[in-house]
Order: structure tokens, then C-alpha cells, then sequence
């Protein structure tokens, strides 16, 4: 299975964040524009930097031009998140690890969130944002756990409806539609946490440490 980070330019996880996903298998750096400003501070080498190269600082560039491979691209109907997107797809990654894509613009968040959904049919993206590691699911869904952990899910759309195992407030065949209901601060009571997601897409959102710490990927 083929693994990608994403490198977006808003705030960068701590280094040790992206070097534990690299060493898991995520071993291709792709940064999207001014991601490489990020990548260039820690001293991470992208593999490939891909944008209009409007963010990424002339030092960056600088360094960079001969060790990674830079594809320019300058249609502005899609985002540089997109764009390197859309190359991990026509290289056949599986997944995609987005770090780096949210910060102080809400816009750029919001809209970072819903491109976990909108590529979702064409390759598994989870992000990571401050303490959160979020993942969209659909189907039969085994998440490894431990005992008193927080995990929060989130529907979309009234149409989809899950069921969950191992909870302490269980799901049944509920829908957790945006803006209606949710189900936030849940705690596993077992592992593993089993999920049954039919009609459509679940955010789970977890927190990265915990995981990291107890090997739960």
C-alpha cells in the first residue's frame, strides 16, 4: 500500500509528528507551495513541491530546486492541497497523510476538512490538526484502541446511519448529520471499537498522541 504526506502551508505539526508517519510508511514528503517554508524550518527534504509557487519563500526554493522535483501549476480552480492530491492520485498512493492545513484562516480549514470528503472515493486521507487525527470511514470499520480513550464521530449526511461496538454511549443505527447531532468525547470501553457505516462517510476524530503513544494505527 502507498503512503503520502501532504505538507500544507498553514501550521506545521511538530517534527516528530511527521517523522514518526514517515517511518510507518508514509515515505513520500509532498509539499504543497509555501508547505515547503514548513519542511525547509524542520529540516525535512520534500520529495515534491506542487502549487502556483506563490507561498513558497525564495530560501526555500533555493534550497530545495535541486534535490526535490517542483511542478508549477498555476489553474486556480483547485487548491495546492488539490493539486498534490491529484498527483498522489495519478501515482497511485492509497493514502494520504494532510498535515499542515489548518491555522488562523477558518476558511482554509473548513475547506481542508471537506477535501478529506471530496477525494475520499479516490484515495483515504486522514489529517492531523493540533492535537486531532481525523479519518473518514465508511463500511465496516475495526478501530484499535485502548480503554478511556476519547473518540468523537461525526456524520454528514442524514442518510448515513451508523452502529457502533465498545462505546460507552452506543450508537444504533443513528445519523449523525452536520449541524444536528453529533457524538463528541465518546470513550471506548474495549478493543476494538467496532463501527458499522452505511449510506455514506463518518469522521472519527481521535487524539494523535495517544495513538502514537499506545501503537494504534
Amino acid at each position: 500500500m502507498k503512503k503520502c504526506i501532504i505538507l500544507a502551508n498553514g501550521k506545521p505539526p511538530k517534527k516528530s509528528i511527521i517523522t514518526f508517519f514517515l517511518k510507518r510508511g508514509y515515505n513520500k514528503l509532498i509539499c504543497a507551495d509555501g508547505g515547503a517554508n514548513s519542511a525547509l524550518k524542520m529540516g525535512l527534504k520534500p520529495d515534491v513541491i506542487i502549487g502556483d509557487l506563490d507561498s513558497i519563500s525564495t530560501k526555500a526554493l533555493e534550497k530545495f530546486k535541486s534535490v526535490s522535483k517542483i511542478i508549477k501549476l498555476k489553474r486556480q480552480n483547485d487548491t495546492d492541497v488539490e493539486k498534490c492530491l491529484k498527483f498522489a492520485i495519478r501515482k497511485k498512493y492509497d493514502e494520504a497523510l494532510l498535515l499542515g492545513a489548518t491555522g488562523n484562516r477558518l476558511d482554509h480549514t473548513f475547506c481542508n476538512i471537506g477535501i478529506v470528503l471530496k477525494f475520499f472515493p479516490k484515495i483515504k486521507i486522514s489529517l492531523i490538526a493540533e492535537d486531532s487525527f481525523l479519518k473518514a470511514y465508511t463500511g465496516n470499520v475495526m478501530l484499535k484502541t485502548i480503554s478511556g480513550e476519547t473518540i468523537s464521530l461525526y456524520g454528514i449526511s442524514p442518510k448515513t446511519i451508523i452502529t457502533s461496538n465498545g462505546l460507552k454511549y452506543e450508537l444504533k443505527n443513528i445519523a449523525l448529520p452536520f449541524g444536528v447531532r453529533e457524538s463528541t468525547s465518546n470513550i471506548a470501553l474495549k478493543n476494538p471499537v467496532k463501527l458499522q457505516i452505511n449510506n455514506g462517510v463518518a469522521f472519527v476524530i481521535r487524539d494523535v498522541k495517544t495513538m502514537i503513544e499506545n501503537d494504534l494505527f
